[in-house]
């Protein structure tokens, strides 16, 4: 079992920055790729980044040039964002899956981009 927590979400302009954290415990080693997912009201929730344990990272096509994730001591995971819109506004929901497939979530975060 693997344990995410997230935090860093809040308010914030158009075209500022915020960053997410995402903490996780328990059978963190069985984690191959961990990454950030989003769900905005009334939509599907679609994955915004990933990084694999080996490093390599992709993105969704909307957050190119502006997000960025990363990976601290495999307990932490970051998601930086800049030159935020306000279609960006979402619950952000951490994410690690092993390699049996099996995916785990944390409790989501609010991000909402407005001024």
């Amino acid at each position: 079992q693997v344990q995410l927590v997230e935090s860093g979400g809040g308010l914030v302009q158009p075209g500022g920055s915020l960053s997410l954290s995402c903490g996780a415990s328990g059978d963190i080693f069985s984690i191959n790729v961990m990454g950030w997912y989003r769900q905005a009201p009334g939509k599907q929730r679609e994955l915004v980044a990933a990084i694999h344990k080996i490093g390599t990272t992709n993105y969704a096509d909307a957050v190119k040039g502006r997000f960025a994730i990363s990976r601290y001591n495999v307990k932490t995971l970051y998601l930086h964002m800049h030159s935020l819109k306000p279609e960006d506004t979402a619950v952000y929901y951490c994410n690690g899956q092993n390699s049996g497939g099996t995916n785990y979530w944390g409790q989501g975060t609010q991000v909402t981009v407005s001024s």
